[in-house]
Formats: C-alpha cells, sequence, structure tokens
C-alpha cells in the first residue's frame, strides 16, 4: 500500500487536495479530501511541505492520538497526518476529512468528519508498519 496526495487547489490560506490509498498497482483502496496551508517556500507551521516521496508511520501524538507521521521532509519535523477540520487547525502538517464544507462559515473551504477519516485510515493500516506517501 502507499498515499498519494494529490493537491488541486492551492489558495491563499489553504491547499485542497485529494488524499488516495493505493494498492502497489495503483488501484484505489479509498480517499478521502485533504487540506492543508499553502506553499510558502517549506516555511516551519506556515507552509505546506514540498512535493516529493516521504515514508511515514503510524503515531500516537499527546495532541491528536491516533496519526500518521511523515519522516524526513527536509528541514521540518513533526509533520503528521492528523484529525481537524480547519486551515487554523494546521502547523504544517495534513489534515483529511470525508467531505469539504464551510462549517464555520469563514468563507474558508473545510475538511468534515475528520475524526472518522482518520479513523478509517488507521483501520487499513493496522499491520502495516511503514507506509510511501507521495505528494504531488
Amino acid at each position: 500500500m502507499k498515499i498519494l496526495i494529490d493537491r488541486y487547489s492551492p489558495e491563499l490560506k489553504q491547499s485542497i487536495g485529494k488524499f488516495y490509498l493505493l494498492e502497489d498497482n495503483n488501484s484505489v483502496i479509498d480517499s478521502w479530501d485533504s487540506l492543508e496551508l499553502p506553499w510558502l517556500n517549506n516555511q516551519k507551521y506556515i507552509s505546506c511541505i514540498p512535493k516529493g516521496s516521504y515514508k511515514a508511520k503510524k503515531h500516537n501524538s499527546p495532541n491528536f492520538g491516533e496519526c500518521l507521521w511523515i519522516q524526513d521532509v527536509p528541514n521540518r519535523s513533526e509533520i503528521l497526518v492528523h484529525k481537524g477540520n480547519y486551515y487554523t487547525d494546521i502547523l504544517g502538517c495534513v489534515l483529511i476529512g470525508t467531505g469539504l464544507s464551510d462549517i464555520n462559515k469563514d468563507g474558508e473551504i473545510d475538511v468534515v468528519s475528520s475524526k472518522t477519516a482518520i479513523g478509517e485510515l488507521l483501520s487499513y493500516l493496522k499491520e502495516v508498519d511503514g507506509i510511501m506517501i507521495e505528494i504531488k
């Protein structure tokens, strides 16, 4: 298995994409919507991470509970795929959800049912210690 994050809507405050869990032959096992910060030259806490391929492993965060920890991001650390709904919940990490909506009516798109999405993702990865993530 592997993960593909396909960013398709870079905006001023955030980047929206699709988060795919794939078989090794690239067939889709499941997918969710993703939310990240915008590209701001990989600056800590305010930018999404660079496009590329990374290893990730399951992690139990004191703040976010069970999540994925993206490893070996240049000049960055502590990059997680975790639950959250709004771009203001992100400090350089990735949020996933089961859909998109302006939940808090601030004019920005949010991911919905993030806790459900993380639970679904992690249920597929029960027997997997590490996974590759490609970001486009």
